[in-house]
């Protein structure tokens, strides 16, 4: 049983960077899912993949892993890089590009 400490990306949905502040601790799946011959539905039997557990910090999350003996691996997140930009730089007078309109 390994656990996955992590840091959610942002979705594609959004432009902002809601629910990306915390770390996750997941388990990953021991058992691959089947699929429900009578009705079609997509099941797993490992209960161990409904767990999803939110921290603070990347220390609290491995901190409880190691005090209750659980395996886990951290994947670190990527790092933006943002650049400051203003509404008003679309008029400067020395933008580079050429006016759309």
């Amino acid at each position: 049983m390994v656990a996955r400490i992590f840091k959610p990306a942002k979705t594609a949905m959004q432009s902002g960077t809601a629910k990306t502040k915390l770390w996750v601790l997941e388990y990953e799946p021991e058992v691959a899912r089947e699929i429900d011959p009578l009705m079609g539905w997509t099941s797993s039997g490992d209960m161990n993949s409904q767990i999803r557990l939110k921290f603070d910090s990347k220390q609290a999350a491995t901190d409880y892993a190691d005090n209750n003996g659980i395996a886990y691996r951290v994947s670190e997140p990527k790092v933006r890089k943002r650049k400051p930009k203003a509404y008003s730089d679309n008029f400067k007078y020395g933008r580079i590009g050429q006016w759309t309109h």
